[in-house]
């Protein structure tokens, strides 16, 4: 298949660092984002992965009896982290990372147990559920100080930051919750983290880390620059999308457009569990950029559309195209070296992740966009279950999920909400009434660290595991290789 669009920092062998972006395209847009407030004035609350609009849809759905709402609520209820009565573990340092005392685990179970207990609230009416979410969270901020650990420490800043804004954004007009204090150790300990990351990458080049990485701590800088009313935060966060250096930023995520409407995800040419958390993380990152009127999913004619394609067709186990590329690694001013990437790899079609329903649902029914493998997928998928229900390992924890339940939507018949004209940003009570070591690991990789407990992950979700964990279908490789013989 021609590649239509190779984009600087990608030519079809050498990866180089990304310049400025261009305007916004949305041809295939048939709804506008919502209005955005005027400048200087606060976010729509609740306005990141969940608006009002969203939150009233929920409930009246599973209130009616309706599906697929109804079985992504039973979901839901089903799982252990969504009972009244959790009983939160804070800690004044959270480390993530080899050499270190890991305790990380306590926190995502704390934040999803938060997440789902506030959303079963929004559904259900249950106060007992809101209540549970804050003392959860008022728990965390009273006493969280420091991530520290390897590199492994701006995954967490990354991934948790954004999903602890998020069920904070459930409950933050509780009357018990301490919105301010959440405020500050949201940004102190998590914001803070996740901008030196996307500025300085560790000490590394700026490509020496996988897309992934970039795209977790865009997400906790958006989502803490919302949560907090920091306007300078979330402009920080989508010029990065649009134009950053890292691969994080599209056109480096999303480095060659083909002419058949698919566009290549980088991290295919890794492996198929860090390509679905990238696609995931980037989906959630233009969701709450959309509740806020900013229209990143029909960026440079909606390539996240194309991209999400692209990973969705090849993880179920379908033939695409892949350019070549190459990405440099190493250290500034100190140790270097280069992969390249030639082929994407192998997948088990099995493999799965609560993804999709946000993404299909946006371009399927918002945007009235015909997008197949993304419908296909996203169905396989259902009912999509959240942290908990994917395996023990953190792999199983970096979607909050539940996307059955949260985004399914009516064709072409639901608007985007408006923002409410509120400038303090107050939502009503839901009840009722730095500088970073750039030393190398072991095998001479600073990306070599992450999420990779997936063979863990894919087993207790029960993906075959064959030969380290994965089934790898290396069919398009076999072909080539005959047909060169």
């Amino acid at each position: 298949m021609t590649p239509v669009t190779s984009i600087s920092p990608f030519s079809r062998r050498t990866l180089l660092k990304a310049t400025g972006a261009a305007g916004v395209v949305t041809g295939t847009a048939l709804l506008a984002p919502p209005a955005a407030r005027a400048a200087g004035s606060g976010y729509a609350h609740p306005g990141l992965l969940h608006t009002s609009a969203d939150l009233a849809r929920m409930r009246a759905k599973v209130k009616a009896g309706a599906a697929p709402y109804t079985a992504g609520y039973a979901k839901l209820t089903a799982n252990r982290h969504a009972q009244a009565g959790w009983t939160p573990n804070p800690q004044a340092t959270i480390y993530r990372g080899a050499g270190s005392p890991q305790n990380y685990t306590v926190l995502y179970n704390d934040i999803h147990a938060a997440y789902q207990n506030a959303l079963r609230y929004h559904v259900s009416g249950e106060t007992a559920h809101a209540d549970t979410a804050v003392a959860i969270l008022n728990a965390w901020s009273g006493k969280l100080t420091q991530l520290a650990g390897s590199a492994d420490r701006f995954l967490a800043s990354g991934l948790y930051g954004y999903q602890f804004a998020n069920a904070a954004e459930l409950v933050r007009g509780h009357g018990d919750f301490d919105l301010g204090r959440f405020q500050e150790m949201l940004s102190k300990v998590f914001g803070t983290l996740a901008d030196d990351f996307l500025v300085r990458h560790n000490g590394a080049v700026d490509s020496n880390y996988w897309t992934n990485w970039d795209l977790a701590n865009m997400a906790c800088v958006l989502a803490t620059g919302i949560f907090c009313d920091d306007k300078a935060q979330v402009g920080r966060a989508v010029e990065y999308f649009k134009g950053g250096v890292g691969l994080g930023a599209v056109k480096n995520a999303i480095p060659v457009v083909y002419d058949d409407g698919l566009a290549e995800w980088l991290e295919a040419g890794r492996d198929q569990g860090h390509a679905l958390l990238g696609v995931g993380l980037m989906g959630t990152f233009c969701e709450m950029a959309w509740n806020q009127g900013i229209d990143l999913y029909g960026y440079d004619d909606s390539r996240f559309l194309k991209g999400a394609q692209y990973v969705a067709k090849w993880s179920m186990g379908g033939e695409v195209p892949f350019t070549a590329n190459t990405r440099r690694k190493g250290a500034v001013a100190g140790w270097s070296g280069a992969e390249t990437v030639s082929e994407a790899a192998g997948v088990d079609p099995a493999m799965m992740r609560p993804i999709w329903a946000m993404i299909a649902n946006h371009y399927t029914r918002r945007r009235g966009v015909s997008a197949t493998y993304l419908t296909r997928i996203a169905a396989k998928a259902a009912p999509e279950g959240g942290g908990g229900d994917y395996g023990p390992n953190s792999g199983g924890y970096d979607q909050l999920g539940f996307g059955t339940l949260a985004f399914t939507r009516e064709k072409a018949t639901e608007s985007s909400p408006e923002p409410s004209p509120s400038a303090s940003g107050a939502a009503s009570d839901p009840r009722p009434q730095t500088a970073a070591s750039a030393s190398p690991s072991a095998d001479g990789d600073l990306a070599a660290t992450g999420s990779n407990d997936l063979v863990g992950w894919s087993a207790a979700a029960g993906v075959t595991a064959v030969a380290g964990g994965l089934l790898l279908l290396r069919r398009r490789d076999r072909g080539r290789r005959e047909a060169a013989e």
